[in-house]
């Protein structure tokens, strides 16, 4: 499969997010062509500041290989990954992140910082932008607009 068709899979995680009001993000790790997890934000949902879907994904995509490195493996995220996701990504050791729209207001892996870049850290990894772009903004969008309107109401 390629970029497009596992992004499409972290989508759907987004909508599994939104469906339970959760802010639709969600994420898809990939090794050797096939899911080693997935996930979605639950952080409503947990009671949890820390629920980011990356999180959840790292957590659930090292238990299934039995080994706290995801060398080789690539994240696919909806959303450009925030400073704490973007560091576990890098303690993770993925070798690619590859995102669906900018975050700029929290962005850390191009947008505000360039964390996973950066070669002082320990560790880097590739980064892949604008990938189902329209799509992932979209579903924030209305998910956000939704909100605000029953704000209003």
């Amino acid at each position: 499969m390629n970029d497009e068709q596992w992004m499409h899979e972290a989508l759907v995680e987004a909508a599994r997010a939104r469906d339970l009001g959760e802010v639709p993000v969600g994420c898809v790790i990939v090794s050797n062509d096939a899911v080693l997890a997935r996930g979605h934000n639950v952080t409503v949902t947990d009671q949890d500041p820390t629920a980011h879907a990356e999180i959840i994904t790292i957590r659930r995509a090292t238990r299934a290989i039995d080994d706290r490195r995801l060398t080789g493996a690539t994240a696919y995220v909806t959303l450009e990954p925030c400073a704490m996701c973007a560091g576990a990504l890098v303690l993770a050791r993925v070798a690619r992140v590859v995102y669906g729209c900018a975050d700029p207001k929290t962005g850390a892996v191009a947008t505000l910082f360039s964390i996973g870049r950066d070669a002082r850290l320990n560790h880097v990894f590739d980064v892949t932008s604008g990938v189902l772009e329209d799509e992932s903004a979209t579903m924030l969008r209305d998910f956000f607009e939704a909100l605000r309107a029953q704000g209003k109401k």
